[in-house]
């Protein structure tokens, strides 16, 4: 019998991690064009603003996903609708590496959308209902951890991999991935109960509570303000900053081991002190933002490395903060409070892409650090207003499946 429970405890975390390779998958396909800028750019002969874009059509396409998937695809059973959505995924990925026209590689990016925004919708409440809810909030930081480390580590990889063959290698390897995590999903994920499609009603019920109302600003604040600076980086970094290229991505790394870190220490506190946490995170990201707007290359290659380590911690923080916190505080509305979480998150991610393009187009490169940091500034508002969350509460399987 023992036995018995040891085995089944190991294939839950193994699920568990191979929802984090999963998240990790998507959101670097959806990042990736972020450390590819200057490459894509000067291939198919548009601007960096103009393939920045990219982010944004993507970003908004998902989030408009996520939302409709909640209310539609509530029946269909979760495990081999994430098969189904990873193989979409890869397939996009794939048909992107051999494009050679941007019309054709935006309309490859809009079919991963579709299938991005449906995947994190419906795994942002699956940790909740494979292991015990004592370990929520340590499930849910391994599976959004993969959206942490995308952030700050797929995208300087892609970039590193665009840099020393193309492009469209850093496409085809984000595909190759993307189909072994079909295969890993297939064979590790245990088959989750569906339920209900969400109704209006529920979503209605999320958007009229305070609490999530303040929770969804402050998301919305801080992931604007993170992707208008980090959609810029690479020629932040480059151009504004003059930074060679190995010393580039050396700190492109240097933020993504740092991003890392911040998931492990995130893992370890954010279910005793998600508050201070998060305040904390956002509070760290916003001087690291502010100190590399301000003094820019007079940093110098060590102190602008600093300030990206503190980036990367924060962002990783914030990454799971919001999302352990949207689950501590829907409880059986885990769903729909998730849904909306989603696409709000990726709408602001879009948002930052295209708040960066307009800053820069009035100022420059280092400024827009500047003006995210303020934002981050005003995210702090919102989440000094919120109580206190209580312990993990494990959404039930009718509500979360």
């Amino acid at each position: 019998m023992q036995e018995q429970e040891e085995r089944a405890s190991w294939r839950r975390w193994l699920a568990v991690g191979v929802l984090g390779i999963g998240s990790f998958a998507i959101v670097t396909s959806e990042l990736a064009p972020i450390g590819l800028l200057t490459s894509i750019g000067g291939d198919l002969g548009e601007t960096e603003a103009k393939v920045g874009l990219i982010v944004t059509g993507y970003a908004w396409i998902a989030a408009a996903a996520a939302l409709i998937s909640a209310m539609a695809l509530g029946r269909v059973p979760r495990k081999p609708l994430l098969v189904a959505l990873m193989l979409v995924l890869a397939l996009s990925s794939a048909v992107a590496a051999m494009t050679t026209t941007f019309p054709a590689l935006f309309g490859a990016r809009v079919i991963g959308a579709v299938a991005h925004g449906v995947f994190w919708a419906m795994i942002g409440t699956l940790g909740a209902q494979i292991v015990p809810a004592r370990h929520v909030g340590v499930a849910t930081s391994i599976i959004f951890g993969g959206v942490s480390a995308a952030s700050v580590l797929g995208v300087p990889l892609a970039g590193i991999i665009g840099h020393l063959d193309g492009w469209r290698t850093a496409f085809a390897c984000i595909a190759g991935l993307s189909f072994l995590t079909a295969a890993a999903i297939a064979f590790s994920v245990p088959r989750v109960p569906a339920a209900a499609p969400v109704g209006r009603k529920a979503l209605a019920a999320i958007v009229r509570n305070p609490i999530f109302l303040r929770i969804y600003a402050a998301t919305a604040c801080a992931i604007t303000a993170h992707f208008a600076a980090f959609t810029y980086i690479e020629p932040v970094l480059s151009e504004s900053l003059h930074m060679p290229p190995n010393a580039l991505y050396a700190l492109l790394l240097t933020f993504g081991v740092a991003g890392l870190l911040g998931n492990v220490l995130t893992g370890a506190f954010v279910d005793r002190y998600l508050k201070p946490l998060v305040s904390g995170a956002l509070a760290v990201m916003a001087l690291s933002l502010g100190g590399i707007g301000l003094f820019g290359a007079d940093a110098g290659v060590a102190g602008i490395g600093i300030l990206l380590v503190g980036w990367g911690i924060g962002v990783a923080a914030v990454f799971v903060g919001f999302q352990t916190w949207i689950l501590q505080a829907a409880g059986d509305a885990a769903l729909p409070a998730s849904a909306i979480y989603v696409a709000i998150f990726n709408a602001a991610i879009g948002a930052g892409a295209l708040l960066g393009a307009v800053v820069i187009s009035l100022t420059s490169l280092a400024g827009v650090m500047t003006v995210a940091a303020v934002v981050l500034i005003a995210s702090l508002i919102p989440v000094a207003l919120l109580p206190a969350p209580t312990a993990s509460r494990a959404p039930s399987e009718h509500a979360a499946a």
